[in-house]
């Protein structure tokens, strides 16, 4: 496995708390899944650290992503962020579950950059008011060797 690139996001949780609440900006939808809302759920103050562990997840992603195409032009003109979704293995770890042309885009990197299989984008979240932070590496498998060993 070789490390592509990392990315870093902090988000402070009483700014992102007043963005939260401001309904009218139509900034959650825009931003998280239905999945990544029901997740959220819980009393208002674990509720904004959840999501602003994962819009700080999101952030990450882009920035590891970025990272990985240096010398590259960026692959999409604008990002949804809902097709960046932070999901639980069903064992409270958090991963990254990529959709629509963010995923082709990624798919498209890893042929240019001759990965034997999809790149990977390893996650860590953390929250401790009044702070939300993640780290994203993204990853690639070396491509198969032919019978000749190259």
């Amino acid at each position: 496995m070789t490390t592509l690139a990392v990315g870093l996001d902090v988000v402070t949780t009483t700014t992102f708390g007043e963005q939260l609440a401001d309904a009218a900006s139509g900034f959650v939808d825009a931003t998280f899944t239905a999945r990544e809302q029901r997740d959220a759920r819980a009393a208002e103050a674990i509720r904004v650290q959840r999501l602003a562990a994962r819009f700080a997840a999101k952030e990450a992603f882009v920035k590891a992503w970025s990272g990985a195409r240096a010398g590259r032009p960026p692959a999409l003109d604008t990002v949804d962020l809902r097709e960046i979704e932070v999901v639980d293995d069903g064992h409270g770890r958090p991963a990254l579950r990529l959709h629509g042309a963010v995923a082709q885009a990624l798919a498209q990197l890893a042929a240019e950059l001759g990965a034997g299989a999809p790149l990977r984008a390893h996650l860590s979240l953390s929250h401790d008011p009044p702070t939300a932070a993640a780290v994203v590496v993204l990853s690639a498998s070396p491509s198969p060797r032919d019978d000749d060993g190259r």
